[in-house]
């Protein structure tokens, strides 16, 4: 589990491929004490495991299945990507709770500055939209961010300095490819309302018990 708090940023040193599947090697931009190989790297959003580690830079293995949900079908040597390790049981959770687990691809349309703030308008698929709420959470590449407005094909969210200055959301372009983690409660509450869960909750139940106007 992460929480879309961005440790900090790496490059991408090496691409290979294994059929479908790809092999990066990344260097971090910070050295990361601790870690071990087998452990779980969040990067740009995707839980990869570290296969190797050398000093500052780990490889990391992608399966076809993440290729082809993710940005890193498209990803090139030199790309600079977003890095969080797993979360431990004693930390805060300053973010959401984040799987790593790719939801799907979408692709910034707009960036505008206000104020402040940056907000970018990233299209996405509209079978991702239903899981999104104003004032919801959203992790892009990684990145956990609150949800401004949500339209059936494309979200708003607002990029405050500090995350635009430590992050890859402050240099991405429109036009690029950006990876969506939904936030899994939503898709609990999704399973058990359709009645594809063992609860026995129905949209009848909900509006019976004042859940529903």
């Amino acid at each position: 589990m992460f929480t879309g708090i961005i440790e900090g940023l790496g490059t991408i040193k090496s691409i290979s491929s294994s059929g479908r599947g790809k092999r990066l090697t990344i260097e971090a931009d910070f050295y990361p004490d601790g870690t071990k190989i087998g452990d779980s790297i969040a990067v740009s959003g995707a839980c990869l495991t570290a296969v190797t580690l050398d000093g500052h830079r780990f490889t990391a293995d992608i399966s076809p299945e993440t290729v082809s949900k993710t940005a890193f079908a498209k990803a090139e040597v030199g790309d600079r990507v977003n890095l969080e390790r797993a979360l431990r049981l004693s930390d805060r959770l300053d973010g959401h709770l984040v799987s790593g687990h790719i939801d799907g691809m979408g692709i910034i349309r707009n960036r505008k500055t206000l104020d402040n703030a940056i907000i970018i308008t990233i299209g996405i698929p509209e079978s991702l939209s239903k899981y999104m709420i104003p004032k919801g959470s959203v992790a892009v590449d990684g990145v956990s961010l609150t949800i401004n407005r949500c339209e059936p094909q494309s979200v708003d969210v607002s990029i405050i300095p500090h995350t635009a200055k430590l992050t890859t959301i402050g240099f991405k372009k429109i036009g690029d490819a950006v990876n969506i983690e939904t936030d899994m409660i939503g898709k609990y509450v999704e399973r058990f309302v359709s009645g594809r869960g063992q609860s026995g909750i129905t949209m009848e139940l909900l509006a019976k018990n004042g859940f529903l106007g």
